[in-house]
């Protein structure tokens, strides 16, 4: 069989080879006009959610231990859409009218599922959360078998028209060689799960994977978005000795000499060790969400304070820049009085709400922060997200300095840190200046700055095309952002998705950044791009992209 090519989005920079296994979901209802017994049936659905609720509590565990806390928060969504007022009454009310549990399920869970589905962008995406949710409760009430998907032949690809989170979680890559879904885009969940376990794996491939029958042999190329379906002899031994850059220790240079700092992106200590093992100069981006998640009342000072010394103890030679609590959006901490809010992306979050409603919460934060800082064996930098003015940094500093004074006056040991903003809205680009002057280091956020610039939802399929950091608009802020950072004298670094790109790494050196953080597993590939780049020649592919009008001429600069 000749070998034949199918592209989709690359999700991680790796391969794999082996044997396909199709995953899927069929579920067979029982005939819903057949009698019942309302009350059994009733009892019926409240064991399955009583099960289904355990279930994802210790999925929930699992994945905050394999792949991160900030990933597995996504189990707490489905929790609360198994517990949903609206959808249980649905359901019972539909029992009492005569079906059975399982098709009440499928019904109320359908109809909630549609109006997701006719919205956008993260919203549209909550319908596979459901999704989820709903086949759970099917397979415990028609007694389905489920497909251990943490069990399979070693060497398994699968494929599937779409993998959850609870899909994706489950997936061993001692034993899988790799995935391709159907739908899905690089943010999706399980794009970034895979990216976690750094399982090769490509999304979006489209209707023509569904042609790839059980047991073929197939290439995952997760670097390229392709997937190889009977690959030839070259193609097989490439994807089967691929294992990735060879971890480089210590900092990196271009060919011609320019130090760049490349660092990690971790949301949990668990994910420290491994960091360092990829040859993590540092962590670029320390998420402190972790920490508030999975527990019903804040986090103490004390607490605080020992997560942060973990991470600078475990780069003692390096530099650890914490985000301050960057919450709302879709980030959401059950026991905070969090507003249902229109356009939450648009509404309070990050430092808006540290200033405001969470200011006891940030003051607590920024005590932790002040003592590790003087304690840790590493260095500490503090970073403020989303902000938009110059009046919000002046009020967070000022609330930095407040709790300076605070700890002295107590008598602690404390150590005023670098500090820096993250440049995540067009807002903070145009005041870059303002915003350099008065900080040590400037941090690009492109998964933000990017759906901002470009007024495309990053979640959001439709518009997907617009979300590229490659766009001459976004590269234009990222330039403005660089200039104004270093005429302050003031380092600029980068922790979105566009950092851990291998093919990008010369565009961004040519930039001018100083630092790259991104997902571990991406780390030795960024270093041995570096290594590979003349800073004088990236310059010039820089110039070539940001002055480029249009997203195609960026590429066809990126490719010559």
């Amino acid at each position: 069989m000749a070998q034949r090519t199918l592209r989709g989005t690359g999700a991680t920079p790796r391969s794999g080879v082996g044997t396909v296994v199709w995953y899927g979901r069929d579920i067979s209802l029982p005939d819903p006009d057949g009698a019942v017994d309302p009350e059994a049936e009733i009892e019926r659905f409240a064991d399955a959610v009583g099960t289904a609720r355990a279930e994802l509590e210790a999925e929930r565990e699992a994945t905050a231990e394999r792949v991160g806390e900030s990933e597995a928060a996504v189990f707490d969504a489905h929790i609360q859409f198994l517990e949903d007022p609206t959808i249980e009454d649905a359901v019972e009310t539909s029992i009492s009218d005569g079906l059975d549990a399982a098709n009440a399920v499928d019904d109320a869970f359908g109809e909630h599922i549609e109006q997701f589905e006719g919205m956008d962008g993260r919203m549209a995406e909550r319908a596979d959360d459901l999704r989820d949710v709903r086949d759970r409760l099917l397979r415990l009430l028609t007694d389905g078998e489920r497909v251990d998907l943490s069990d399979l032949p070693e060497g398994s690809v699968v494929l599937a028209e779409r993998l959850t989170p609870s899909d994706t979680a489950q997936l061993d890559p001692e034993r899988v060689a790799g995935f391709a879904t159907v739908t899905g885009g690089r943010t999706s969940h399980a794009a970034i799960f895979a990216r976690s376990l750094a399982l090769p794996a490509v999304v979006g491939v489209g209707d023509e994977l569904e042609t790839v029958e059980e047991e073929t042999e197939v290439v995952v190329d997760g670097d390229g978005g392709r997937l190889l379906v009977g690959p030839d002899d070259d193609e097989h031994e490439a994807a089967a000795a691929d294992s990735g850059a060879t971890v480089v220790e210590g900092a990196v240079e271009t060919a011609d000499g320019r130090e760049i700092e490349v660092a990690a992106n971790v949301g949990r200590p668990e994910e420290l060790e491994p960091a360092a093992d990829r040859g993590a100069d540092g962590v670029g981006l320390y998420r402190t969400e972790f920490l508030f998640l999975d527990r019903e009342t804040p986090p103490s000072e004390d607490e605080q304070y020992e997560a942060v010394r973990e991470a600078l103890d475990t780069f003692p030679e390096g530099r650890v820049v914490v985000r301050t609590l960057d919450i709302g959006g879709d980030k959401r901490i059950p026991y905070l009085d969090l507003p249902e809010e229109e356009n939450p992306f648009l509404g309070e979050r990050g430092i808006r709400r540290s200033l405001d409603p969470d200011s006891d919460l940030f003051a607590t934060q920024l005590r932790a922060l002040l003592r590790a800082a003087a304690d840790g064996a590493g260095d500490l930098a503090v970073m403020f997200p989303l902000v938009a003015t110059v009046e919000e940094l002046d009020a967070a500093l000022a609330a930095l300095d407040d709790a300076l004074d605070d700890l002295e006056a107590r008598g602690v040991d404390a150590e005023r840190p670098e500090v820096g903003v993250m440049i995540e809205t067009p807002s903070a680009v145009f005041v870059a200046d303002e915003l350099a002057a008065r900080v040590d280091f400037l941090s690009i956020g492109t998964n933000d700055l990017t759906q901002y610039v470009m007024a495309a939802d990053r979640e959001n399929e439709r518009v997907g095309d617009l979300h590229d950091p490659t766009h001459p608009g976004v590269l234009r802020a990222i330039h403005r952002t660089v200039e104004a950072a270093h005429a302050a004298d003031a380092w600029v670094g980068m922790c979105g998705e566009m950092a851990g790109d291998p093919d990008l790494t010369e565009l961004l050196v040519g930039l001018g950044l100083d630092e790259l953080s991104m997902s571990a597993v991406t780390i030795p590939d960024v270093k041995a791009a570096v290594r590979e780049t003349e800073y004088s020649t990236a310059s010039e592919l820089a110039d070539a992209a940001r002055f480029a009008a249009t997203r195609s001429a960026v590429h066809d600069a990126l490719t010559q």
